[in-house]
């Protein structure tokens, strides 16, 4: 089975250093393994909250934990893996931009690939990881509201659900499966994955410095509420330019095979399948204004509570 790439995509050659994990990072395998697995979305989302529910019971009779040295050292490295994300993805994002279109950045998935798919591949795995905010929410007896959980459990599926994408095709049947393949990849995730890395890089900067105690000003929390709702607000507008890019009935696709050689065609969207593709976007986008609001609701206690 040859593999196919994206064309024209932003290579290993343009960065100036690459790890040995950018460098071996293979997204048919990658891609492959979400689409076995993606569902431990859901089991892991159950678990989280089965635990959330137990450890809050197993702490009522106890005191609340001392983790503040934990807490800093948890937010210094979920700050530093954001930082990286953001360098590492930001080159490809102005390239896709610049070089080619804004089109071209919520329509082709060529981000998938090389460092930028490795990164997109942590990005996804984070999510699980980021559910140990909460862990020190209930060790340390704090207030833990709906929104906060119900935000980590809808991004996480909606995270490893947007990873799973066909990309695996029968050579005699390649365009009816590169056709669904390119209806169900959320080439957008460009933009959602480096702008939250990029919030989180700042956020997470804010929780380490506070968990030190240090004297912040007050717009420090206000910027960080900002930051996040900016997020949202530009996560709906790339979600609704991602719909309305596929309103038509016709796009187009450029990839290479394993041998370089590039194939090229210009495809028509069946009925059904639009029809299947504005519910898919209907309910994407419902999830996203949702998560919006409880992100708002969430940092706007936050920020009361700290002031």
């Amino acid at each position: 089975m040859a593999r196919w790439e994206y064309w024209p995509y932003y290579g290993l050659e343009n960065y100036l250093y690459t790890t040995p994990f950018e460098a071996k990072f293979n997204m048919m395998d990658s891609t492959k393994w979400m689409q076995e697995n993606w569902f431990h979305s859901i089991t892991s989302s159950i678990a989280y909250v089965i635990s959330i529910y137990v450890g809050q019971k197993l702490m009522e009779s106890r005191k609340p934990f001392c983790l503040d040295n934990l807490l800093i050292a948890w937010n210094i490295g979920l700050a530093l893996f954001s930082l990286l994300g953001v360098c590492r993805m930001t080159p490809e994002l102005l390239w896709s931009v610049r070089e080619n279109s804004f089109e071209y950045s919520i329509c082709t998935a060529s981000f998938a690939q090389g460092v930028t798919g490795f990164w997109t591949e942590m990005f996804a795995l984070s999510k699980i990881a980021e559910f140990g905010d909460t862990v020190f929410i209930v060790l340390r007896k704090r207030p833990l509201l709906f929104l906060h959980w119900y935000h980590h459990v809808t991004v996480l599926v909606y995270t490893w659900h947007a990873y799973k994408v066909i990309l695996f095709v029968d050579l005699d049947h390649f365009f009816f499966f590169f056709f669904f393949f390119f209806q169900d990849h959320t080439a957008s995730g460009r933009w959602f994955i480096w702008m939250n890395y990029t919030v989180h890089a700042f956020m997470y900067t804010y929780y380490a410095l506070r968990a030190m105690r240090k004297r912040l000003p007050k717009m420090a929390a206000m910027m960080v509420t900002i930051l996040q709702i900016l997020q949202m607000v530009g996560g709906v507008f790339i979600a609704r330019q991602y719909v309305i890019q596929f309103q038509g009935n016709r796009y187009h696709a450029v990839i290479t095979d394993g041998n370089g050689n590039k194939v090229q065609k210009n495809m028509i969207m069946e009925e059904r399948l639009m029809e299947k593709n504005e519910v898919e976007n209907d309910v994407a986008m419902k999830i996203l204004l949702i998560n919006f609001i409880s992100r708002c609701i969430i940092d706007c206690i936050q920020s009361a509570g700290e002031n």
